[in-house]
């Protein structure tokens, strides 16, 4: 398989309890679904499954691998996945459940696939209010990774409809809980060092988010060049040169390969987890193979293209 369009007869189902048991069913089968949440409506998938967070860009059409928040039901969750300081608990205890997401350290031990980090040492954590994501949350068991349930580009879904207009025959269910009260993203701020960083406005304004004014990325809604390896990074090659470990593809084998079948959502969710094993290795440089720039390909050659840069 080499683009990951396999397009779905996608049902819109009303919220209750036999949605929310096929939504949870597609999502142990590595599907994303679309689901309502207090904010917008949130396009979920497994976040300890990397190819099934892969199917998430495929469905959006996402230019680039941007982080993406993770949904969990409870403050103890969130503290199974990311490491909360003082700051960040009273944040959660105060704006939980709610449209506000903490950026915060991730715990090696998480389990999160690191496509849904962009292969960053922080995570975006959210505990929603809305009962129907609640729901897939418990149903499912697991966290969720869930971007705005639109293609890339389009403008956020509030409503079932919406989101049917730009995803149909892309992801296999909606589950339609009518319009969201908040009809905006969540505001998101990173805590560290006792300080509360404003990186995306949204429904929670507080006099204590001081403004970013920019720099790496860092969370959803961002964009910056972040995430470089250490060693120096050569793109499409068909073998190794001296002193490269070469991440191969298809029929380039190299040393560990994102997908030796050529399939592009293996691939996608591999990329960022073989660059960190590729830059912990004795040999001083990596090296590449080829991929297909077509479905995923464009934003797993966006983010090669983006590590390769001269810096």
């Amino acid at each position: 398989m080499t683009a990951p369009n396999p397009f779905f007869d996608t049902q819109i189902r009303p919220y209750g309890t036999a949605a929310i048991t096929e939504a949870a069913a597609l999502i142990r089968e590595g599907h994303p679904v679309a689901i309502a949440t207090e904010t917008v409506y949130g396009l979920a998938a497994d976040a300890t499954n990397g190819a099934a967070v892969a199917r998430i860009y495929a469905a959006k059409g996402r230019p680039s691998f941007n982080p993406l928040i993770v949904h969990v039901l409870s403050l103890g969750d969130a503290e199974r996945i990311a490491v909360f300081d003082d700051e960040a608990r009273a944040l959660a205890r105060r704006f939980w459940p709610g449209p506000l997401t903490l950026v915060l350290p991730l715990r090696p031990e998480s389990g999160i696939a690191s496509l849904v980090t962009a292969g960053l040492a922080t995570i975006a954590l959210r505990c929603p209010a809305h009962p129907a994501m609640r729901a897939l949350l418990a149903a499912a068991n697991v966290p969720l990774a869930a971007p705005s349930a639109n293609a890339s580009g389009r403008i956020s879904p509030t409503r079932a409809e919406h989101v049917a207009a730009s995803l149909d025959g892309r992801i296999p269910l909606i589950v339609d809980a009518g319009q969201t009260a908040h009809g905006l993203e969540s505001t998101i701020v990173a805590v560290a060092d006792g300080k509360v960083r404003l990186l995306r406005p949204g429904p929670i304004v507080d006099p204590a988010f001081v403004r970013s004014t920019g720099g790496a990325i860092e969370s959803p809604g961002q964009m910056a060049n972040h995430y470089a390896p250490a060693k120096p990074l050569r793109l499409n090659a068909t073998e190794a040169a001296p002193g490269e470990w070469l991440i191969g593809f298809g029929a380039v084998p190299g040393h560990a390969t994102l997908s030796a079948s050529g399939d592009l959502v293996e691939a996608a969710a591999n990329l960022f987890a073989l660059l960190h094993e590729a830059d912990a290795q004795a040999l001083p440089r990596i090296a590449v193979a080829p991929v297909p720039a077509e479905g995923l390909g464009i934003a797993i050659n966006d983010r090669l293209t983006r590590a390769a840069a001269p810096r």
